[in-house]
């Protein structure tokens, strides 16, 4: 909304700063943050209100999360109504991309909103059936992948980009769409089960945010993309204002996550905030890299697939619990060494990621 005050610009007044994205990401990540520090403690006691004994404790977890009960779910309305508010104040509304993210992101709000009210007020750890949710996560992923193929670029459409090598294109034509719906729904999915110890979902999101948001800068600009031989996606640029938003929100939400959690994400930010991630990657035709960026919850969702699988084919588990974090809380670390470690390798897998920008 603010880009258009640059029309007000001569060219060499203070006006003319809201023509930069990278001035527009700044206000954004601020107005996102000073936003979450102001309402976060009211939202938080709102909930705490309405949702009594909060969010419901699994009987078979770990013995220390019974500590954790009465502590409220769905904080990621925190980091969502910041998200939106800069996003719609700073980001140019004109560009098709910065919709198709949004559209994405609050659907899957939606679909964890109404998992978490179901928990809450039943107060039993089901919510939502599972195909239920995940019909509706797939419905919404075929159109944002339609959308995206429909804006990307024609050389670009329908197309998947391959990282490292030069101008490396596949024609998936058709199967596009099942793809980037796989990528979408599986990063929403990951993220949610990644969610599970207070601060280690928000922090990895944050991570992987800024470095979608640093690859959707550079390939958003010609002459980048053209130095570092790159796909120019016209447009994606304004998706770095939204990861910049993103990062601010959940820099506030974590103020009040941190071990000990005054508050849950829940499936309400949990959901939202992978579903993003994932149609970022979609959108700036780096699906692939999105793997190695967000590396930490590939790892997560592998853990709970690889535990039921074999436990259904063999009546055993390869691990103590999954997802995986459960499996170090069992082997006895404490929840902060497996949050901060968890943190470690997000980084690293990020600056692995944005790597392939490079190395071509």
């Amino acid at each position: 909304m603010l880009y258009w005050l640059a029309n007000l610009s001569d060219g060499g007044d203070f006006f003319n700063l809201f023509r930069y994205i990278t001035f527009r990401a700044g206000g954004a990540f601020f107005t996102a943050l000073i936003f979450g520090f102001l309402f976060g403690r009211p939202l938080i006691t709102v909930l705490r209100r309405k949702q009594g004994k909060g969010q419901p404790i699994r009987d078979d977890g770990p013995a220390t999360h019974f500590a954790k009960a009465g502590t409220p779910t769905m904080g990621g309305l925190l980091i969502l109504s910041a998200l939106l508010f800069s996003t719609l104040l700073w980001a140019r509304l004109d560009e098709a991309y910065v919709w198709i993210v949004l559209g994405v992101t609050y659907g899957y709000a939606a679909i964890g909103f109404a998992d978490d009210y179901a928990k809450v007020t039943k107060q039993n750890t089901k919510g939502v059936s599972g195909r239920k949710r995940m019909a509706l996560g797939l419905a919404l992923a075929a159109v944002a992948a339609t959308l995206a193929a429909l804006v990307h670029p024609p050389e670009l459409a329908w197309q998947l980009a391959l990282p490292v090598f030069k101008d490396a294109l596949v024609n998936l034509g058709f199967f596009f769409i099942p793809f980037a719906m796989f990528v979408i729904v599986g990063a929403a999915n990951a993220v949610n089960l990644t969610d599970g110890l207070d601060g280690l979902a928000i922090m990895p999101v944050m991570i992987a945010a800024a470095a979608l948001g640093a690859i959707a800068y550079v390939v958003g600009r010609a002459d980048f993309t053209q130095y570092l031989g790159v796909h120019f996606v016209p447009g994606t640029g304004e998706l770095f204002v939204f990861t910049a938003a993103l990062i601010g929100g959940g820099l506030g939400f974590l103020w009040y996550n941190a071990p000990p959690a005054a508050v849950f994400m829940g499936d309400t930010g949990s959901l939202a905030l992978g579903g993003a991630l994932g149609a970022i990657a979609v959108c700036t035709k780096h699906e692939l890299v999105l793997g190695v960026v967000g590396g930490l919850f590939v790892v997560e969702a592998l853990s709970v697939i690889i535990q039921v699988g074999y436990f259904k084919a063999t009546g055993k588990r390869v691990f103590l619990m999954a997802p995986i974090h459960h499996h170090f809380e069992k082997k006895g670390w404490a929840e902060p060494q497996i949050v901060i470690r968890f943190w470690i390798i997000a980084l690293i897998l990020a600056l692995i990621g944005l790597a392939t920008l490079k190395v071509r």
